[in-house]
């Protein structure tokens, strides 16, 4: 079976990302979705918020599963058998940091691939932390997470 790790942090989960999980769902026979707990980037909801975010959105999706980690993340897709990492470049600038960290993560587990997927070009723009400001502001979200998520976000105090 092949399998994949698809890792972020879905502070919150965006079109974009569904869009990235939607084509590596076609490549591989299954696809996990990792939560990262990242507290080093001050998330504005809970990992298990974020995970029920992300498996609210993902459910049409027969071959994905969502859970939560924390550490490495080559530790993390080894021990769930995984052949594949999943990262998803929106634009050039996302280009420098994935490379060296496939490199990195190359380094550390060499049997593990990195796979570059690129989102449809509508999406190339959003990212968590755009949303939050839009929302932030009472900006529409609408265009760029699913129903739930900009519930959530509307419910978040802003402080």
């Amino acid at each position: 079976m092949r399998h994949c790790i698809y890792p972020g942090t879905f502070d919150p989960i965006t079109y974009g990302h569904i869009d990235v999980l939607t084509r590596a769902s076609k490549l591989f026979d299954h696809v996990t979705v990792a939560v990262a707990s990242n507290a080093g980037k001050s998330p504005m909801f809970t990992p298990a918020q974020r995970q029920e975010m992300v498996e609210s959105s993902t459910t049409h999706l027969a071959n994905v599963t969502v859970t939560i980690f924390d550490g490495l993340l080559v530790e993390f897709a080894i021990a769930q058998k995984a052949q594949a990492i999943i990262r998803g470049l929106r634009a050039l600038s996302d280009f420098e940091f994935e490379f060296n960290m496939a490199l990195m993560n190359r380094h550390l587990k060499p049997e593990l691939e990195t796979i570059f997927v690129m989102p449809n070009e509508q999406f190339s723009y959003t990212s968590s932390t755009l949303v939050k400001q839009v929302a932030r502001y009472g900006g529409n979200v609408a265009h760029f997470v699913p129903p739930t998520v900009a519930e959530a976000l509307k419910k978040t105090s802003f402080q």
